[in-house]
């Protein structure tokens, strides 16, 4: 018999995440911050990065957005091996993002079609939600769903790009293409940057995947040791940058570069790199 579990009871845990998300910064970003203003030469750049922290305070005690561009709602589901969700997702989260987003004090930042119809719904619906089976259950408990949601402004989002790099350039491609954005656009998504990097899969996929990227704690190094020391040299390559917080200048650009990676076609190497905000708002949950 499959475990069933509700897209209703979803939708619930996804409001108390997206309202904790909204107000309260995540804590491993948070300790970035803090980490790299004793780190950072430049007074400058800690004048920036203290009114970073400052405000992650403000808005906790508040109860208050910590941006005024509460973004889109992003939702990964990551649906365990006999698990079976019941009733309409999307139903489901419209009618929570139509409670929540007033009562929370959250912007409606979404038109109802990007092309044909830019007005604004008022709820800022749709969730963008995006479902993968996990690959194996989890040993000796009941299988579950794992629920991430990641509110994701415009700012950051438009500094993202994605290109179909040469297989045969690999790597040096990946950090040119990152570095070349890094300098064109990581003023416009407020540094510093945590940058989640997709590679691998397809065309349609791999935006999703560097998303994905963004999810992982900070604090939490890439289980494979190749791709953990690929994100240091990434990361220290951003930095090397200078552009510092708010691109006032400083060593700290980015606080972290994760990559993910899938498996390709043999002619393709699919690249999405997407730029996190200084204030990255994201939770994770498991429902079983």
């Amino acid at each position: 018999m499959p475990h069933v579990v509700s897209a209703a009871a979803l939708a619930t845990e996804a409001e108390r995440l997206i309202a904790e998300s909204a107000t309260v910064l995540r804590p491993d970003v948070l300790a970035a911050l803090r980490a790299a203003r004793e780190a950072e030469p430049s007074e400058s750049a800690r004048e920036v990065l203290d009114a970073f922290i400052e405000n992650a305070a403000i808005a906790a005690a508040d109860d208050v957005p910590l941006c005024q561009d509460t973004g889109t709602l992003g939702v990964f589901l990551e649906v365990e091996p006999g698990v079976f969700i019941d009733g309409d997702l999307h139903e489901e989260f419209a009618q929570m993002m139509a409670r929540l987003w007033p009562a929370q004090g959250l912007r409606a930042s979404t038109v109802r079609d990007a092309l044909l119809d830019r007005s604004n719904p008022g709820d800022n619906t749709p969730a963008f939600i995006e479902i993968e089976q996990a690959p194996h259950g989890v040993h000796g408990e009941v299988p579950g769903v794992t629920l991430s949601v990641m509110l994701k402004g415009a700012g950051s989002d438009n500094a993202s790009r994605l290109i179909m790099a040469n297989p045969a350039h690999g790597i040096d491609e990946i950090e040119a293409v990152l570095i070349d954005l890094v300098h064109e656009k990581a003023s416009m998504a407020c540094p510093p940057l945590i940058i989640g990097i997709g590679v691998g899969a397809t065309f349609d996929k791999v935006g999703a995947l560097s998303k994905r990227a963004l999810l992982r704690p900070l604090d939490v190094l890439n289980p494979h040791d190749e791709l953990a020391a690929l994100e240091a040299r990434l990361l220290a390559a951003v930095n090397a940058t200078g552009i510092g917080p708010a691109a006032r200048g400083g060593a700290t650009t980015a606080l972290a570069v994760h990559l993910e990676t899938a498996p390709a076609h043999i002619a393709a190497l699919p690249v999405a790199i997407n730029l996190g905000c200084s204030a990255l708002r994201s939770r994770t949950a498991r429902i079983c």
